[in-house]
């Protein structure tokens, strides 16, 4: 196995505060204050027995998925959350928009916690319902908004998967959203334009590299200009109209770490996920999800190389579970998904041991009309022939 004294930080050894300036991301999370509080989570985990059911994101925190009943993306944990009506109670050990699917996909009387309510998602937190529908009215204006099929990716709020439900339109994953895209361009016929929200990187990475379109066919659409930012004659002839919005983590991966790392690192295997820049996509070996990701390193012959483009949670997870891989981390900047992160093992134990006392925290519901739009938009996606619906 190759050892090599990098510049970058791989796997959150040190920091690097100039990359990012008044941000500190130290490579390490701190140990949980209080050290109680494993045994604390235990017992009253004990105490809810099958009342609870605990959904652990791969990108949470070591202490929170050790109490996990299952681990996986968000529309499968939605979906599992879904599989078992007896419990009571689904703590959602993620961020709003994952506990919104699972609130539309549970029974009614099941109740779905968030942990922390301030565990948001910053790229689902770029498209904004009165954003949207104001796009939607220029589009109009423009004459083009009857060719249009909006596309909403898992990563969004409840209200933008129902406004893509309202307008013919559906929900796709990153497994997906090529099938998604194929589904449609069918839809209107041969001037089908999309409108993709809200990861500008998904939509340009899956038109460009699955579908065949290309960059020019590609426009950014930037809520807060007039006409996004686009003219007239841009907005006419672009088939895939971007929604600019990205993820926080995945958008900081950049090429020339990949250049930097292939040039010491013999025969590196470089995989990233697809919310990446489109320039960090081409110059990867592998593309695609996170459970993609996962089952790549999981089969990966021992000895071999890898640089990971995702959040680091599960980077260094991947990492203990593969000593005999060398495995770093695509970033100069070690950091973590911060709106992920809020959810900790202190915001833990308080929603058990609450739920435990009688007290129900923390509850996400959607309303009943945002639900049914939303249903019918994510009904759309699952009906979707030939993939696994995988984030």
């Amino acid at each position: 196995m190759t050892t090599v004294d990098l510049p970058l930080l791989p796997l959150g050894r040190g920091k690097d505060l100039d990359s990012e300036r008044g941000v500190e991301c130290p490579g390490d999370l701190p140990p949980a204050s209080d050290p109680d509080l494993v045994a604390r989570a235990t017992a009253a985990k004990a105490a809810l027995g099958e009342r609870v059911f605990v959904l652990g994101h791969h990108y949470q925190r070591d202490e929170v998925i050790q109490f996990a009943d299952v681990t996986g993306d968000s529309f499968k944990l939605a979906r599992d959350a879904a599989a078992r009506p007896e419990a009571e109670f689904i703590v959602f050990c993620g961020v709003h928009f994952m506990a919104e699917s699972a609130d539309i996909l549970t029974a009614p009387e099941q109740k779905v916690i968030l942990p922390d309510l301030a565990a948001g998602c910053s790229m689902a937190d770029m498209a904004r319902l009165a954003q949207v529908e104001d796009t939607w009215a220029a589009l109009e204006e423009a004459g083009i908004a009857d060719v249009v099929v909006p596309i909403t990716y898992m990563n969004s709020s409840a209200d933008i998967k129902a406004f893509c439900g309202k307008h013919d339109g559906a929900v796709c994953t990153s497994s997906n959203a090529d099938v998604a895209l194929e589904w449609a361009f069918a839809q209107k016929g041969e001037g089908t334009k999309v409108l993709f929200l809200p990861d500008q990187h998904l939509g340009r990475n899956t038109a460009v590299l699955k579908m065949g379109f290309s960059l020019e066919d590609c426009i950014v659409w930037d809520p807060r200009l007039p006409g996004g930012g686009n003219t007239p004659e841009q907005i006419q002839a672009a088939r895939m109209i971007l929604w600019k919005g990205h993820c926080s983590v995945h958008g900081r991966f950049s090429p020339d770490v990949i250049d930097e790392l292939r040039a010491k690192i013999p025969d590196l295997n470089v995989i990233v996920h697809p919310e990446c820049q489109y320039e960090v996509v081409t110059k990867a070996d592998l593309v695609g999800s996170t459970e993609f990701i996962i089952k790549q390193i999981e089969a990966a012959p021992a000895g071999t190389s890898w640089a990971i483009g995702t959040e680091l949670n599960l980077v260094k997870r991947l990492a203990e579970a593969r000593p005999d891989l060398n495995i770093v981390f695509l970033d100069r900047n070690v950091c973590y998904c911060s709106t992920m992160n809020r959810i900790d093992l202190p915001h833990l134990v308080w929603a058990l041991e609450s739920l435990v006392n009688g007290e129900v925290p923390n509850v996400i519901e959607v309303d009943p009309d945002t639900e049914h739009w939303a249903n019918i938009a994510l009904q759309r996606m699952l009906d979707l022939p030939g993939k696994t619906h995988k984030d």
